[in-house]
């Protein structure tokens, strides 16, 4: 049967016997994990095969997993990666690349050991002064070059350990005084501005799978829809000026930065042209809505999907891990 085109999350560390059921019925593309779903190496892969077994085919399963504040599996079962920003230390720009792509494939094999395959990386946004911190340290530069060539390796790196990235937040989240969690950002640079600073590491990273949208107004686009919903950013800026043919899913469709319900929220950004609604939170009146509310996997965004996924459907890249990962923590350690 044809995918629905959203991704869903659960509750526990478990599926439970109604979610098995929703899950069956609603026929979701993909899933989402968070901490709340992760206790152990074997939990999580007991859980992620689960959750593939209600769909009865090999759904991609999603995580964010950047590394300083955004790792939904850490300590004491897996290991403990910097932020974005903590590669700035390192002096030498080839060392500074060589590193980020080590580090994207070591994240890579703890997740694909657990049977997740896409994460929701490399963060573009290019923060300037002013703005909340809501990316902060999760950025890796003030430049919008650096972001995407330290973007592209972290890209490189998932890739080769057949994990999916998905680079966010399109078309920039740096400008945002506000955090789109609990507040709608209104961004008011001009066009000349974002084309020269925001829009550029989305520009040189086009050839990516995969995308996430921003729950932020630009005014100079359209003063009246966030990103996610605007039919105008979406097509004309993400699909047009950017070149982004890839998939399109939206941020989570929980955050208060939209408004409306959940079903009106998710038809505004499939008429906008996203292919795919995130909803993460696992709160079941709130799936079935979305569910409801989203098309079939068909037409373009099946076309969108398959070649996405067709990125990752190969033997990871061998690597050492133990020489890895001391590679790594002595490069930051020097660089401290």
């Amino acid at each position: 049967m044809t995918s629905r085109a959203f991704i869903a999350g659960c509750l526990g560390t478990s599926l439970t016997a109604d979610e098995r059921a929703f899950f069956r019925d609603a026929r979701p593309w993909g899933f989402i994990v968070f901490k709340r779903n992760t206790q152990s190496p074997k939990q999580v892969a007991a859980l992620t095969a689960e959750m593939r077994e209600t769909v009865g085919w090999h759904a991609p399963i999603l995580i964010d997993q950047e590394g300083g504040r955004v790792q939904r599996m850490g300590p004491p079962n897996w290991p403990k990666y910097q932020s974005a920003r903590a590669f700035l230390a390192i002096n030498d720009p080839v060392r500074q690349r060589e590193i980020v792509r080590l580090s994207a494939r070591l994240m890579a094999h703890d997740l694909k050991s657990v049977g997740i395959d896409v994460d929701c990386l490399p963060v573009l946004d290019v923060p300037v002064a002013g703005s909340h911190d809501v990316i902060g340290d999760r950025a890796y530069a003030h430049d919008p070059d650096q972001v995407a060539r330290l973007g592209r390796a972290a890209a490189e790196g998932l890739i080769a350990g057949g994990v999916l990235p998905v680079v966010k937040h399109m078309p920039g989240h740096g400008r945002a005084r506000a955090d789109s969690h609990h507040d709608l950002p209104i961004v008011d640079a001009s066009l000349e501005e974002l084309r020269a600073h925001d829009f550029r590491p989305f520009r040189h990273l086009a050839d990516m799978p995969m995308a996430m949208t921003a729950h932020l107004v630009f005014t100079a686009l359209d003063a009246k829809n966030p990103a996610t919903i605007s039919r105008k950013i979406v097509r004309e800026i993400m699909r047009g000026e950017l070149g982004f043919d890839g998939l399109i899913m939206t941020d989570d469709i929980s955050m208060k930065a939209l408004s409306g319900s959940f079903e009106a929220k998710s038809r505004a950004a499939i008429r906008a042209g996203v292919d795919v609604v995130l909803h993460c939170h696992g709160i079941m009146d709130e799936m079935i809505a979305v569910a409801g509310a989203v098309p079939e996997m068909t037409g373009a965004r099946a076309r969108r999907a398959a070649a996405a996924l067709g990125r990752i459907r190969h033997e990871p890249e061998p690597v050492d891990l133990d020489a890895a990962r001391a590679e790594v923590m002595a490069a930051l350690a020097l660089s401290a």
